[in-house]
């Protein structure tokens, strides 16, 4: 199952969710090369860095604690995000694997 990780459009924000039964902790913040993601489970790094891409998993680990792709998808063409146009443009998504 799919599913969308709401986000506001602001250069630097935290969010703290449930997926795959985890807690999870995201850091996005926009610097001068893209926009970039920590995810921490547990408060135990998983993911420290990531420079978010369009529909490019971020997870890219099979040993990783969390199962599953997390990803940006544009919704209106093929660019990477950008800040302002997250949770509207620029969706992050969540694939658990389950049909």
């Amino acid at each position: 199952m799919i599913y969308s990780i709401p986000l506001q459009p602001v250069p630097a924000q935290s969010v703290t969710c449930a997926l795959s039964g985890r807690q999870i902790s995201l850091w996005l913040r926009q610097l001068s090369t893209g926009v970039y993601l920590d995810v921490r489970m547990n408060g135990q790094p998983l993911i420290m860095g990531a420079l978010c891409l369009n529909g490019v998993d971020l997870i890219r680990n099979a040993a990783s604690l969390l199962p599953g792709k997390l990803y940006f998808t544009d919704t209106q063409g093929n660019e990477d995000p950008y800040y302002d146009g997250v949770g509207e443009r620029f969706i992050l998504n969540y694939d658990d694997g389950a049909a």
